[in-house]
């Protein structure tokens, strides 16, 4: 994947293990924001060392192939990330798309330009056929960046996910993407 430009100046790219430093920042700074959607982090998580040992991963993860994570920047800034995870070939060729915008960038239009982004990659550049996505009930602002890139809601799932200290439901998306058959990857 090269870069891609968002609105507002902002380039969505692969992430690179020197991204530590201004990922934790962009953690740091929309901590309380992110709290009722994200799972209880342990301490490291909000350390440089945290942070880098995270990144390494997830670098590692995305040159295998198994998932794509990217940040979007402005003037070297995290202002939030993009991820394909879960990443499976063979005749599911689907992903899970999870994102998320710092607090002082929410409602721009970040996070629908980086679903877009991603969901454009997914099908031309890596031959998936279809993206799933899941957002407690309550986030209406993600449903709605999930509806504005074609995903269609399939089903409510009970205690899916362990989030800000206890089983939650969750809201399960999906978008097909092509009807072509496997790419054979």
């Amino acid at each position: 994947m090269t870069s891609v430009s968002l609105p507002g100046g902002v380039l969505l790219r692969p992430m690179v293990v020197g991204d530590a430093a201004a990922l934790l920042d962009a953690y740091l700074s929309s901590r309380e924001h992110l709290r009722p959607f994200e799972p209880v982090r342990p301490a490291s998580f909000w350390t440089l060392a945290g942070q880098q040992a995270r990144l390494d991963t997830m670098v590692a993860e995305t040159a295998q192939g198994r998932q794509l994570a990217c940040v979007m920047l402005r003037d070297g800034r995290v202002l939030g990330c993009a991820t394909l995870n879960t990443i499976v070939r063979g005749p599911f060729c689907s992903a899970d798309l999870g994102y998320w915008v710092v607090h002082s960038e929410v409602g721009r239009g970040l996070a629908s330009a980086a679903a877009a982004a991603l969901c454009r990659i997914a099908d031309q550049e890596m031959g998936l056929h279809r993206i799933q996505a899941s957002t407690n009930p309550d986030n209406l602002a993600s449903q709605r960046v999930l509806a504005k890139n074609g995903f269609e809601q399939f089903g409510t799932a009970r205690n899916y996910l362990h989030i800000n200290g206890r089983w939650r439901d969750a809201h399960l998306f999906q978008r097909i993407l092509n009807d072509r058959p496997p790419d054979g990857r």
